[in-house]
């Protein structure tokens, strides 16, 4: 992975901007992973980082790995405890109602022989909340960010799909493959630290949404 996709090091964290397509965990299929360019990224150090969270293989841009374990465990722990700043766009394929608003949608997993699994909206699911602006409207399609409270497995998708009722554009298990790809964005990260700065990352917008946005 090239140099100019580090947004953010130091002795403890790296940010890197993932491009859409690159799946963080190993397929079983045994294609190419991030675990393939951990390597590449230890600059210096004798262990390799490790990644805090997750993306989705279609979502680009802002993912923390740690570079030691006492790192990897409080930068963890920022996220379970909703510490965690995040900040995506999104184009949707279509134009929601409003302009801003909160989606408070409790999610859980379904599975089905045909479909595979999924997310869906379950009220006896776990807790889900994110906020979502109208950012513009471009050729009966809406540009929006989305700043999740929790960090749920498809949350911003189920979320859009489900809670606005529009599907992310290009998501092909929520809405309809595009060939562009899916139009999900991680933009920016902030994780707090105690007794140093925060982490702090933003990811430039793909080329993928060129043309779909206002």
């Amino acid at each position: 992975m090239h140099g100019d996709r580090v947004l953010f090091l130091d002795g403890e964290a790296l940010v890197i901007d993932k491009p859409a397509g690159l799946p963080v965990d190993r397929p079983r299929d045994g294609s190419l992973s991030l675990e393939n360019h951990l390597v590449s990224l230890q600059f210096g150090f004798r262990r390799v980082p490790h990644a805090v969270h997750r993306l989705d293989r279609d979502t680009s841009g802002c993912l923390l790995l740690s570079r030691n374990p006492k790192a990897h465990a409080r930068l963890q722990q920022a996220f379970e405890r909703g510490e965690v700043e995040k900040r995506y766009l999104a184009v949707l394929d279509g134009i929601p109602a409003g302009e801003e608003g909160v989606i408070d949608l409790a999610l859980g997993k379904t599975s089905t022989a045909e479909d595979g699994w999924r997310m869906v909206a379950d009220a006896e699911g776990k807790a889900a909340r994110t906020h979502w602006k109208l950012l513009g409207t471009h050729e009966g399609r809406a540009y929006v960010e989305f700043r999740p409270e929790t960090g749920r497995t498809h949350q911003i998708r189920v979320h859009a799909a489900a809670g606005l009722g529009i599907a992310v554009l290009g998501d092909p298990v929520y809405g309809t493959k595009d060939r562009r790809g899916m139009m999900l964005h991680a933009a920016e990260l902030v994780v707090p630290r105690p007794n140093k700065d925060p982490v702090r990352a933003e990811a430039p917008l793909p080329e993928r949404f060129a043309g779909l946005i206002p």
